[in-house]
């Protein structure tokens, strides 16, 4: 499946999570960006609107985020 615009943001790895979401919205408009704690269990079905971005407990960015 081909998602329209900007799919991947390794840049924001290290970085707050609520900046990474600001970023990936502002990057791709259509895509909502959901702060998720590691080690949280999320819905695996693939979405072109959605990108999960994975935090540790200080809220840091600890993987890609990545549409899906």
């Amino acid at each position: 499946m081909a998602c329209k615009g900007k799919s991947s943001w390794p840049e924001l790895v290290g970085v707050k999570g609520t900046k990474a979401e600001a970023t990936i919205e502002r990057e791709n408009y259509r895509v909502d960006a959901i702060i998720v704690s590691e080690g949280s269990s999320v819905i695996t079905d693939f979405r072109c609107d959605r990108v999960w971005v994975w935090v540790n407990r200080h809220g840091i960015v600890t993987r890609t985020p990545f549409i899906g």
